[in-house]
């Protein structure tokens, strides 16, 4: 009895992490895996470093934006921060 009532604010701070720390780390996680497989051509998206483009070409780990009419640029799939929604 004494034991458990040792090893009770040890076992209450690790629930308390994983409640607010690991679970929503997971969460945001598994929304970016999803984000990022569902990145098709035509798509307008932002890179993680700011750059607007559309989608040209895409396969297992990169992606190629058009950036306008005469460029390209060929990133990581991991790159892309967010696909911008059109009105």
């Amino acid at each position: 009895m004494e034991l458990l009532a040792q090893l009770a604010p040890i076992l209450l701070i690790f629930v308390v992490f994983w409640l607010f720390i690991i679970r929503p780390q997971q969460k945001r996680q598994r929304e970016r895996v999803a984000m990022l497989d569902a990145v098709k051509r035509e798509d307008r998206v932002i890179t993680i470093g700011g750059v607007h483009g559309t989608v040209e070409a895409i396969d297992d780990k990169t992606v190629t934006l058009r950036l306008n009419e005469n460029n390209k640029v060929v990133f990581e799939r991991s790159a892309i921060n967010q696909i911008v929604k059109a009105d």
